[in-house]
């Protein structure tokens, strides 16, 4: 199970993690306090400090326990208060909890883009050859070890920064597309309930308590990943295209 343990790996993959939950939350205690609802800023949660949000579960054992064994891991934070209540009166309470559900899945995209015109730059600085540059780009992305690119003969620094890089856009996409989904606690489900008409609202909250479950067994038993392969299908097939565009692959 450990045969393949790589320490370098864990360490970037779990900096980027925390990196990027922290964002996520801070984006939504951001979003929060700009509808006037102060509650998460109140809490310290307005703070990109990753030991404000680490839930000791979803922040440390799960995604470090998935690190070291293979398994696909899931990574969630502490959840960020929010009280419906007190956001402003320019929208329903709805639509205010569904703009603050949405402003982490949205931080990620946005930290996703970031990084990838980062990586653009350190790719053209670290291989000025045209011919390596594609293969390398997509390589510091899909790599399944950080030693996977010591046979380049790049520098300790060049190498950190691109598997860093990476890593944190695909953990960044991985995230959002999974907050996405509609289901229990995840954003999704709330960015869902703000937009759904009143006479079906009775039927979805009814429904909701019993997803948090089944998105545990989805989890576990490899279906989610099977569920969400097209769409990162479709992602693999974007940033293929992307580096085409940029780097001539």
């Amino acid at each position: 199970m450990f045969d393949s343990l790589s320490i370098p790996t864990i360490l970037v993959s779990y900096v980027a993690l925390l990196f990027s939950l922290s964002v996520h939350e801070a984006s939504h205690a951001t979003a929060a306090y700009w509808l006037e609802d102060d509650t998460a800023a109140r809490l310290g949660r307005m703070t990109l400090n990753p030991l404000a949000h680490i839930d000791p579960l979803g922040t440390v054992v799960f995604p470090l326990l998935g690190m070291a064994t293979g398994f696909p891991f899931i990574g969630w934070a502490k959840p960020v208060p929010v009280d419906p209540r007190n956001l402003t009166r320019r929208f329903s309470q709805r639509e205010g909890y569904a703009l603050v559900a949405a402003a982490g899945p949205a931080s990620n995209l946005i930290q996703a883009l970031v990084f990838l015109f980062l990586l653009l730059g350190l790719v053209k600085l670290t291989a000025p050859e045209p011919a390596i540059q594609a293969p390398l780009f997509l390589h510091a992305i899909f790599m399944g070890r950080v030693e996977s690119l010591q046979p380049l003969h790049l520098g300790p620094v060049q190498t950190l920064a691109l598997a860093l890089c990476g890593r944190l856009i695909i953990i960044n996409i991985g995230l959002a597309l999974f907050n996405l989904l509609p289901m229990g606690p995840l954003d999704g489900a709330g960015i869902l309930r703000g937009m759904l008409p009143w006479r079906w609202l009775p039927k979805f909250d009814r429904i909701q308590p019993w997803m948090g479950g089944l998105l545990i067994v989805l989890a576990l038993t490899g279906a989610l990943g099977w569920l969400l392969s097209p769409v990162f299908l479709l992602v693999q097939m974007g940033l293929h295209f992307f580096a085409r565009l940029f780097l001539g692959a």
